[in-house]
């Protein structure tokens, strides 16, 4: 029972750690993820294996096995965030934003904030209150905020829509957050968009043991990296032909009425699209016991991953869904490295014999 525990050594937590830290210093919010989907590309090449961009933008790895009767795995993380679009520039040179995916004003607001123009390069700002001094507006404290009550501040002397326009801004360019990345010498990792990059950077933890330790795989391996989940289409297509089972890796909920915490993988039953398989269910959570993994197992009630997409466009494959406990989703969200040991742990007693 101990001895994939005994076998995990630190590194392959610490490889995972620091590509999700690099990772999450390229912007990528949905429909802008090119830079992100050319890293990820890189890093699994250098580490010997064959990834390949798909026409939408994601990237398919073949991490190799055999060809067993019941199929191949396949395991779907995603680069892509939450962001914003210039939706209107203002007549006073302020920007009103719509959100891309699940991008909320409440915890976004005077967050730093980069306008990536077409044409014309980078500039910029923070999300602000419109009427942002509290002592100017006596109701600063009850307005809601929504993405009609608040605006990017261009950090550029503008102060008309011409003055806007005239430095290449134009409606439909892209507004990335700040991640903010930290990690604690208590080893806590906090960041916004840890969902979904510190599980991509787990998958690349787990190619880096396969390349290293050389395990005999149960059978073939996929990774597909998605840059449209966000949204809710990203693993809709271009999965292999021979492939049974996908298991998203994603975040793991954490809040009232769950379990799972930031030292835990969590493996989840069902949300929001109902249950997942009760077989891969059961087989993930004996998988995390075979490997002495810190599990926990929850509902989700507000969510959807990549592989509810992959069933909506008709294929017939098992599903499950496991990830990193984060806590504070969709917002400054925070997990630990036992959190990404333990979901390493649990990846590689259910991939390798």
């Amino acid at each position: 029972m101990h001895g994939i525990q005994m076998t995990m050594k630190e590194e392959y937590t610490d490889f995972a750690m620091q590509k999700s830290l690099e990772l999450l210093a390229v912007d990528s919010p949905t429909g802008y993820t090119a830079q992100a989907a050319e890293f990820v590309v890189k890093e699994f090449s250098a580490l010997g294996f064959k990834a390949q961009k798909t026409v939408k933008g994601g990237i398919i790895v073949d991490i190799g096995g055999p060809d067993a009767p019941e199929g191949s795995v396949l395991f779907a993380a995603h680069t892509d965030t939450l962001g914003g679009m210039v939706a209107e520039i203002k007549n006073n040179g302020r920007l009103r934003i719509t959100n891309i995916g699940g991008l909320n004003a409440n915890n976004t607001e005077t967050e730093n904030c980069r306008i990536i123009t077409k044409f014309s390069g980078t500039y910029e700002g923070t999300l602000q209150l419109i009427n942002a001094s509290i002592h100017v507006n006596p109701e600063y404290s009850k307005e809601p905020r929504n993405f009609d009550s608040v605006e990017v501040v261009i950090d550029e002397p503008v102060f008309s829509k011409e003055d806007v326009e005239a430095l290449g801004i134009n409606v439909g360019d892209i507004v990335c957050f700040d991640p903010r990345t930290r990690i604690t010498a208590s080893g806590y990792i906090k960041s916004r968009f840890l969902d979904d990059k510190l599980s991509v950077g787990i998958l690349m933890g787990l190619a880096k043991i396969i390349r290293d330790e050389k395990p005999e795989l149960k059978r073939h391996v996929y990774f597909y990296i998605t840059v449209y989940e966000e949204v809710g289409h990203g693993a809709s297509g271009s999965i292999p032909e021979n492939v049974s089972e996908i298991v998203s890796v994603d975040m793991g909920c954490i809040g009232e009425g769950l379990q799972c915490n930031e030292h835990q993988v969590s493996i989840c039953a069902k949300d929001s699209g109902g249950p997942y398989s009760y077989d891969i269910t059961k087989a993930l959570i004996e998988a995390a016991i075979s490997a002495d993994a810190d599990y926990a197992v929850d509902i989700y009630p507000f969510y959807g991953s990549d592989v509810e997409a992959t069933l909506r466009s008709g294929h017939d494959i098992r599903h499950g869904l496991i990830g990193p406990g984060v806590y504070a989703s969709h917002g400054y969200e925070r997990s630990h490295k036992d959190a990404v040991r333990n979901t390493l742990k649990l990846l590689k007693a259910y991939t390798t014999r």
